[in-house]
């Protein structure tokens, strides 16, 4: 089996949250459920807000550190899935229950190295 990352792609800036959020995390929560039960979880979470983010570069042997992200973009990763699919037609049904649950857009993208 093949390995997909399922990113959630979530609007940047200070929104406001949706009133049905407490819905948003039950329905996300019943898809996690699904995933586990059905033996192609892998691993997920949330990330904070990408104004949290450390970025680290290597420059001639030089460590450098900035605050923030490292692209600004009117997007930015808000979560992810790892699950483990037969193919990307597998992996695309959870990919579409999970943007139903979070009423985002989910990218899904299968790692190097798969079967």
């Amino acid at each position: 089996m093949t390995q997909y990352l399922l990113s959630v792609v979530q609007p940047s800036g200070d929104g406001p949250l949706p009133a049905d959020l407490d819905q948003i995390m039950a329905d996300v929560t019943e898809v996690d459920r699904q995933m586990r039960e059905a033996g192609v979880w892998v691993f997920a979470g949330g990330l904070h807000d990408p104004g949290t983010a450390t970025v680290v570069r290597v420059t001639d042997g030089e460590v450098l550190t900035t605050d923030g992200p490292y692209a600004e973009g009117k997007e930015h990763l808000g979560g992810f899935s790892i699950i483990e699919a037969p193919d990307l037609d597998a992996a695309m049904g959870w990919g579409t229950r999970l943007a139903r649950a979070t009423r985002l857009p989910i990218e899904v993208r299968p790692f190097q190295g798969g079967e």
